[in-house]
């Protein structure tokens, strides 16, 4: 996509002209807000979300809006064009821009780019062709072979009218991870027990779980894995963000120490510490490059300690949910946006990688559920030196904010110990 001529031409003119919407409630849609105001001081961004989420509603720095259809594209688009209608109504030298929390909002706004557009947003999301490509997990895969980057052994499965009744069960190893090849998709299929990832432990489980996909509306793929031996904190998080060209500009990047355990949650990463791999770099460099790809992408990879390798799972392209981590590492992400895609700025190469913990649950959450007990010790000391490691805590917002950011940390207690604590670790099901 070639660059239009930025309206805004300093950063001194973002807090008086920049008009922030954003679509979703969750803490990836607080790390806006927070950052926005953090990095140019805007005072008021607009949230539109099917609920109300007390930490944002109550913000000081948020417009919050309930709209109910923004799942669907159509809803999505209705919502976003009144909201641009009346936001320039009222001033029309304003600048929109739209930011989504999910990936059905990335692929919705990607794929509305042309018509959002010309209701007056800046859409900072690569086109959808691209995106439709390389989220699909097969042709992920596909360019990870040409680029030579590892990832786990896997077996595709169509659940279409072409799909077999049946899978052959008892080839496979076992535990096995299952997964949709479209996520999005998935997400707004109705199957029975659906589940984000699914941790399979036998044939038996296996052939339940493709007949509750194979009868449902979900019309994609089903990918088979090879589990990958090690705990949460052999799990690791890359963040990146790149040029037009695809040339990597900022990187940061950890190990996930935790990551949450609820089962329409499960691979969101609670707590993560940064640190650096060259590899993982490297390798993301290589995919950004071949791919063309501009603006934030967040890969999910595995240490794979029988071989030392880290295999990449896939690419979500977006922001992550937990991206604030960006910012602890010396580079406030949201700043990026704003100067790509709406002051036209160069940025030069940076690695942001001082030491930080995020973290969004108690300490007592790690002291019970790390098992790794040198590398929770390593934590909980980067953690005692990390100023916001909480990105719902925001000091400078209101206090009925943090009082409903704080319910939200100690309500984790509960969660670990129902999805966690009670099940020995393994997947609720």
């Amino acid at each position: 996509m070639t660059m239009q001529n930025p309206r805004i031409v300093s950063a001194a003119e973002v807090a008086r002209r920049l008009q922030p919407v954003i679509v979703g409630g969750d803490i990836l849609a607080y790390s806006y807000v927070r950052e926005l105001h953090r990095a140019y001081g805007v005072e008021r961004t607009i949230v539109l979300a099917t609920q109300d989420i007390k930490m944002l509603s109550a913000s000081r720095f948020t417009d919050y809006r309930l709209e109910p259809h923004i799942h669907e594209a159509e809803g999505l688009y209705d919502a976003l064009e009144r909201t641009a209608a009346s936001v320039l109504a009222e001033d029309p030298s304003r600048v929109l821009l739209v930011l989504g929390c999910d990936d059905c909002h990335a692929r919705m706004l990607s794929a509305g780019k042309q018509r959002l557009e010309a209701a007056g947003y800046t859409v900072p999301y690569i086109d959808f062709d691209l995106l439709d490509d390389i989220t699909q997990k097969r042709r992920f895969y596909e360019l990870c072979d040409e680029l030579d980057i590892p990832y786990p052994h896997t077996w595709y499965f169509s659940c279409g009218e072409d799909g077999p009744t049946e899978l052959p069960v008892n080839d496979f190893p076992y535990p096995l991870i299952a997964k949709p090849s479209n996520s999005a998709q998935f997400q707004d299929a109705t199957i029975e027990g659906w589940r984000k990832i699914y941790e399979i432990e036998s044939p038996e489980e296996l052939a339940q779980v493709w007949h509750n996909i194979r009868t449902s509306d979900y019309t994609n793929e089903l990918v088979l894995q090879d589990f990958i031996p090690g705990g949460d904190d052999a799990i690791r998080t890359l963040t990146t963000f790149s040029d037009a060209s695809g040339e990597l500009r900022v990187v940061s990047g950890g190990v996930v120490c935790l990551q949450d355990h609820d089962p329409t949650a499960l691979g969101n990463p609670v707590c993560i510490m940064g640190e650096r791999e060259e590899a993982i770099i490297e390798a993301a460099k290589r995919f950004l490059k071949r791919t063309g790809y501009r603006g934030f992408a967040n890969f999910d990879i595995k240490y794979d300690e029988r071989d030392g390798s880290f295999r990449f799972f896939e690419v979500n392209t977006r922001c992550g949910r937990n991206t604030y981590y960006m910012s602890l590492g010396g580079q406030n992400f949201v700043e990026l946006i704003v100067r790509e895609f709406l002051l036209g700025e160069p940025i030069e190469y940076r690695e942001a990688y001082n030491p930080f913990v995020y973290s969004c649950v108690p300490r007592y959450v790690l002291d019970r559920s790390m098992e790794n007990r040198a590398r929770l010790q390593q934590a909980l000391e980067v953690l005692r030196h990390t100023s916001e490691p909480y990105p719902l805590h925001y000091a400078p917002d209101s206090l009925v904010h943090n009082f409903w950011a704080r319910a939200m940390h100690v309500n984790q207690i509960p969660k670990f110990k129902r999805f966690y604590w009670n099940t020995n670790g393994k997947q609720l099901k």
